[in-house]
């Protein structure tokens, strides 16, 4: 009977999450001419970026977000800091919350610390969220370990998240169950293997990592999920905002888009993005998403 009361309730919170989704603005940052040579990421062997290409790619991406109804404000780029075009990994926003989250410094690396004040103005003078730091430098926490299924939060352990940034996390959103689970290599981040592809449905690589880590999630009790499998862990990263799926094109992952073209059955977007992946980022760490309209609910934290 319990197992049934938890089926029931994941099934309600499906239904009340549905809008979850749901996004008035998007940030963005305008790419560094430094990030073709100078990162916290490490370059891909036997690859170069094409700082012109990928501007253009990251044009595009801003006139795709447009497309889909999201006010998109876009960060001047700062040659110091030239990760800041991941600004999905310098805040966590759910509904009206945004915590800043706490980079972690990486020997003979770029600081990412620098980004953080362009983004919590926006955030809290153009936006008027909450805002919310994270309480002790000691806890390290970035974006893409985060992942906010719209009733529930994950948080990634991997060279970049700590146990003390996770329950940063747990804090910061007391009202949805968190669960801390490991990220296992090759991985930096979460979000590099397993992202929310639609209410209830999350995309996975089929990688030995992405394999393991999905497994930590579904031995943390978690139900009520539908599962898209996907060769190529690049293909796992998504964005789904508004109704409507963005992914990387077929060039990049064309199994993954053959995958999404038969399972998939509203609207999707394919965003080519090479250049900037060349450093390790991923589609979703473009981009930070916000909705402004809370929805309250009374859930108990709880760390696994």
């Amino acid at each position: 009977m319990a197992g049934s009361g938890a089926a029931a309730g994941a099934a309600a919170a499906a239904a009340a999450g549905s809008d979850c989704f749901k996004f008035n603005f998007a940030l963005v940052s305008r790419i560094a001419s430094s990030f073709a040579s100078s990162s916290s990421f490490d370059l891909r062997p036997g690859h170069v970026v094409n700082i012109e290409k990928a501007r253009k790619e990251h044009e595009d991406l801003v006139e795709a977000l447009r497309r889909i109804g999201l006010d998109v404000i876009e960060l001047p780029s700062d040659e110091k800091h030239p990760d800041g075009l991941f600004v999905g990994d310098i805040a966590i926003v759910i509904h009206g919350t945004a915590l800043i989250c706490n980079p972690p410094t990486i020997k003979d690396k770029p600081s990412r610390q620098g980004e953080l004040a362009v983004v919590r103005q926006v955030l809290r003078k153009e936006l008027g969220l909450k805002i919310v730091e994270v309480d002790t430098e000691k806890a390290v926490i970035e974006g893409g370990d985060v992942l906010w299924t719209g009733r529930e939060i994950f948080v990634g352990l991997s060279s970049r998240s700590n146990m003390l940034g996770a329950q940063a996390v747990a804090k910061a959103f007391p009202e949805y169950s968190t669960t801390i689970v490991k990220v296992y290599p090759p991985a930096v981040h979460l979000k590099d293997y397993i992202t929310m592809a639609g209410p209830e449905v999350m995309a996975i690589g089929k990688s030995d990592g992405a394999q393991n880590t999905f497994r930590e999630i579904k031995n943390s009790g978690a139900i009520g999920y539908k599962y898209i499998s996907v060769d190529e862990d690049e293909a796992a990263n998504v964005v789904y905002a508004n109704y409507t799926l963005l992914h990387l094109g077929h060039e990049q992952i064309p199994k993954g888009s053959a995958v999404f073209l038969n399972k998939i059955d509203y609207a999707r977007v394919a965003i080519s993005m090479e250049e900037p992946l060349k450093r390790g980022g991923r589609l979703g760490s473009c981009i930070l998403l916000v909705n402004r309209v809370r929805h309250p609910k009374r859930i108990p934290t709880t760390i696994q």
